[in-house]
């Protein structure tokens, strides 16, 4: 069963950075693309960022493109989101998730997530 183990979360003040981790277990983590997905309060789940399985294209949201840099260490069956430049808008419960297929960002077409962690950034 793959499980996926959100890290690095926190309280951090505007136009600092963040690195987030995601630890994957129970597949093979190469054959997966990994993603980020955000969820503030009151509003809907949203894509962030996105590492193919092979051929390393990346996706981001536009509204990260330039601040935010996802990568992945498949000897470590892990993916990262580093964050810099951090705005407040940016305040949100951060989700790792995993698909067979290609990149997509539609949260629907992952089929694994982990349980989130939270992202506070003040003004």
């Amino acid at each position: 069963q793959v499980q996926l183990v959100e890290s690095g979360g926190g309280l951090v003040q505007a136009v600092g950075s963040l690195r987030l981790s995601c630890a994957s277990s129970g597949h093979t983590f190469s054959p997966y693309t990994m993603g980020w997905f955000r969820q503030a309060p009151v509003k809907e789940r949203e894509f962030v960022a996105a590492f193919s399985r092979i051929g390393g294209s990346t996706s981001y949201a536009d509204s990260v493109k330039g601040r935010f840099t996802i990568s992945r260490d498949n000897a470590k069956n892990t993916v990262y989101l580093q964050m810099n430049s951090l705005k407040p808008e940016d305040t949100a419960v951060y989700y790792c998730a995993a698909r067979r297929g290609g990149v997509v960002t539609t949260t629907r077409a992952y089929d694994y997530w982990g349980q989130g962690t939270q992202v506070t950034v003040s003004s």
